[in-house]
């Protein structure tokens, strides 16, 4: 009996050490949960570029291999504990995906989202749980205007949607003026990043040239319907040529290839506000016509910094072909989260910061990311703005993809409203403020 109870103590204490190490490993780790869409109508265009570009960038901060300012192993030395999820689903489905994360998976920081209706559902639960959450894209600038005027847990690392639609505005305005005489129409998703899309480009190309005139209705079907029969024969009927959509995930890539079967893109030029993100994928399908969203994907080719060559260079050796926005978008989630941790341990004497203390590191600050320089300056210090470029989208067949030409860069300071200022209302008064060249 003896012999027995020493053989179970000894197999007890085994397992405690176990326990106790695997313990000891996961402190020494800050584990990051990445939400983008797996599956669904987001998956094919956004989804799967997001999560390569994460994963190319966690790899190398856990190795210690990314370009200065950023070649230290880890967040303040500890390597990242990665955790990809699907944001499929529905806002309500996102909430509850955060707690669990959160509450029983003790998540210590989240990076990512797609959907201004997913942020818009765990703009306040982020809040609530106190759980650093740096939000990579869902445009809508609701986000710190309306649903989380004091955040403290809450950032966005990426411009809002106001900056790339008022960019679209000066660029039809100077580039397309000629073709958008007879005026200009929309095609918009019917939720919260479509209606801001339409509002601000409206609204900033009535500010800029007035006598550029809307059409009178536009068209606003349902999210990822994949079906826009009757939409293409109002726009082939309208007078108007010049066409503005937001457009995304597998809805644009279904309006392209019902437009071109019907010979849309012939008759009238659209301004593709995410146009990006599918040029990479559908390459000679896509139509001639315009692209945007900041200095990423495509827009980033030729921009000569370390980060960016290095990235160019990792994405298309694992992935075999170049990096889209989405994968500019998520990776530099991380790599603010880097900064971030890094800066906090810094002033915290070299030793591991609190969550407090990463958080005054990003608050107001000035970094860079793989193609740009971010400032966090609107949203009281939790809102990033960029640079925003525009340019014309056209097959390069010695290249074997698409490029764009005719590229014009907008200042952050030109396209983004001042601190304090709703944007609609800032569109709507002028933009006043506005320091463009």
């Amino acid at each position: 009996m003896k012999a027995i109870s020493r053989k179970r103590f000894m197999a007890l204490a085994a397992a405690l050490a176990v326990l106790l190490a695997a313990g000891a490993a996961s402190a020494q780790t800050v584990k990051v949960a990445v939400p983008t869409f797996l599956t669904g109508g987001g998956a094919p265009t956004y989804g799967t570029a997001s999560k390569n570009g994460v994963e190319l960038v966690v790899r190398a901060i856990n190795e210690g291999t990314l370009p200065a300012p950023y070649n230290s192993v880890g967040l303040a030395g500890r390597k990242i504990d990665l955790v990809v999820y699907d944001e499929s689903g529905g806002g309500t489905k996102q909430v509850t995906e955060l707690r669990n994360k959160v509450q029983k998976e003790g998540v210590d920081v989240v990076v990512g989202y797609v959907s201004s209706g997913s942020c818009a559902a765990i703009a306040r639960v982020v809040e609530e749980l106190r759980v650093l959450t740096l939000l990579t894209v869902c445009g809508t600038p609701r986000i710190f205007e309306e649903l989380v005027k004091e955040p403290k847990y809450l950032f966005r690392i990426i411009n809002h949607s106001t900056a790339g639609n008022v960019g679209a505005a000066h660029y039809v305005v100077k580039k397309l003026r000629n073709e958008a005489k007879n005026g200009y129409m929309g095609i918009n998703q019917n939720y919260a990043w479509g209606q801001d899309a339409w509002r601000d480009f409206n609204l900033g190309v009535q500010t800029l040239a007035p006598e550029l005139k809307p059409a009178k209705k536009q068209q606003f079907p349902k999210l990822f319907s994949g079906q826009y029969g009757t939409e293409i024969s109002v726009l082939l009927r309208a007078k108007q040529k010049v066409v503005h959509s937001s457009f995304w995930g597998g809805d644009i890539e279904a309006l392209i290839a019902q437009g071109k079967a019907r010979g849309l893109f012939k008759r009238k030029t659209f301004v593709f506000t995410v146009g990006e993100i599918t040029a990479h994928r559908i390459g000679k399908k896509f139509p001639p016509g315009q692209l945007a969203r900041g200095p990423y994907g495509l827009y980033a080719e030729g921009i000569d910094t370390p980060l960016n060559k290095w990235f160019r260079s990792e994405y298309r050796k694992a992935y075999k072909q170049p990096p889209s926005s989405p994968a500019y978008h998520y990776a530099d989630g991380i790599v603010a989260a880097k900064y971030a941790y890094d800066t906090a341990m810094k002033a915290n004497g070299g030793k591991f910061p609190s969550t407090d203390q990463v958080i005054k590191a990003l608050e107001h600050a000035t970094y860079d990311i793989l193609a740009a320089k971010v400032k966090m300056s609107l949203g009281k210090g939790h809102q990033a703005v960029t640079s925003d470029r525009w340019g014309y989208a056209e097959w390069d067949d010695a290249k074997g993809e698409i490029v764009v030409k005719d590229v014009v860069e907008f200042k952050a300071e030109c396209v983004n409203p001042p601190e304090g200022v709703n944007a609609a209302d800032w569109v709507k008064g002028g933009m006043k403020g506005a320091k463009c060249d």
